[in-house]
């Protein structure tokens, strides 16, 4: 296939374009942008939509352009947001910045010989901007009346919370990027979430009135779960790509765990496999000897591969067979201090642990929320120490149950675990 709207089309990859031409203009290379406002020091699982339809562009010959925010992401985007962000130091931002580069260099290829990616911090050119000479050149050209008609503008409008003046002008800035790198580096086509649909027809109005010539627009679905919910939240947190933030392992097992409802979608809009063995997976998934799962880790060894390489997809493997309930791994002291740093864990003295009932130790770690909980998960057969099930709801933790006489592993079902680091 030698069509990138086609193949992003295929894949799920596309919700608009601003442009029936677009496709006639994708036929030769192309500069294409995409903005991340470092609001964190990690990107997060929802974020990799945007840097896997980046890379398929440049499979396509196309250069991919990164934005990092380093000005927007002092203002932050009302786009899909019910409350204004908190407001981010300078140099908490400056560092943000630093940190989420890795992510693009661990999928784009920054040794590609004709479409080396170009990365931006965006404060370059506002920094030098005066803002009275800002709102002369650039504010002119924007109309309150359509600004107020952006969806995204509406909805904040309407809401409780109302809109500030601050989130309001974030479409200036966002529109004049698009003008800035048109202008200086021939960047053609904007992409961005469907709720990015207002900022990026916004910046290709600006560069029509400007320059009198024409710009690109194309959104992708937002990473949304069969339920409606967007990925990337779960009730421990945030799934994000920086490993220090989320280990390899706890990666995986989100991975692992998506439903089977979603688990084709992710196939397609999150790894470069082939659609022929997509729709393989997808056609077994509905026959008699599936095994459960078997596609589900597929697509965490994929995209654990892609984000923490194969040193760390090989931790997190390693650290899941370790793990697993009646699992036949040596759970040795070596062991375990290896994968400690890998999976949730937590240190406790000598004194909190021995003696401790069970079902009080799997509340006091942060394991369960509550006693009530513990209890019923027990009764259901899905409570776990040191892989091994808990079936007396009276167990008390001797010093002979510690590994080595350092460690615990405690377990709810087959997917939650938790290793306990014991200090004397």
């Amino acid at each position: 296939m030698n069509n990138i709207v086609e193949c992003l089309k295929q894949r799920g990859l596309i919700d608009a374009m601003t442009s029936e031409e677009l496709g006639a203009r994708l036929e030769k290379p192309i500069k294409v942008y995409i903005g991340f406002d470092p609001t964190a020091d990690s990107l997060h699982i929802g974020s990799l939509v945007g840097i896997v339809i980046l890379r398929w562009f440049q499979k396509f010959g196309h250069t991919p352009v990164v934005i990092l925010g380093g000005a927007t992401g002092r203002i932050g985007d009302p786009s899909g947001k019910s409350i204004e962000r908190p407001l981010l130091d300078e140099a908490s931002i400056d560092y943000n910045v630093t940190r989420i580069r890795r992510h693009f260099e661990a999928v784009l290829d920054f040794f590609h010989r004709s479409a080396r990616p170009l990365v931006f911090n965006n404060d370059e050119w506002f920094a030098k901007y005066p803002l009275v000479d800002f709102l002369r050149d650039v504010g002119r050209h924007f109309r309150v009346g359509a600004m107020l008609a952006k969806e995204s503008v509406k909805a904040r409008l309407n809401s409780e919370e109302g809109i500030s003046f601050t989130e309001f002008s974030y479409q200036l800035l966002q529109g004049y990027d698009f003008y800035h790198l048109f202008h200086e580096h021939g960047v053609e086509l904007q992409m961005g979430g469907s709720d990015q649909w207002g900022n990026i027809t916004a910046g290709i109005e600006l560069i029509r009135r400007l320059t009198g010539r024409q710009a690109y627009g194309m959104t992708f679905p937002l990473l949304t779960r069969s339920d409606g919910k967007k990925f990337g939240k779960t009730e421990e947190g945030t799934i994000w790509l920086a490993p220090d933030r989320l280990s390899p392992y706890e990666f995986y097992q989100y991975l692992v765990r998506i439903p089977d409802a979603d688990v084709i979608k992710l196939m397609r809009m999150l790894t470069f496999m082939d659609l022929d063995e997509v729709a393989r997976y997808e056609k077994e998934m509905t026959q008699e000897g599936y095994i459960p799962n078997t596609a589900q880790r597929r697509l965490a060894e994929e995209i654990t591969r892609m984000i923490h390489g194969e040193e760390g997809l090989l931790t997190a493997l390693k650290v899941t067979e370790s793990a697993a309930p009646g699992s036949d791994a040596l759970l040795d002291a070596d062991s375990l201090r290896a994968i400690a740093k890998d999976m949730p864990s937590i240190a406790l003295s000598l004194a909190e642990v021995v003696g401790q009932r069970y079902l009080d130790l799997v509340v006091k770690t942060g394991l369960l929320p509550s006693k009530g909980e513990a209890t019923r998960l027990l009764q259901n057969g899905g409570a776990y120490l040191n892989n091994a099930r808990v079936d007396d709801p009276k167990l008390i933790i001797t010093e002979g149950a510690l590994i080595a006489g350092e460690f615990l592993l405690l377990g709810a079902g087959k997917k939650k675990k938790l290793l306990v680091s014991v200090q004397k």
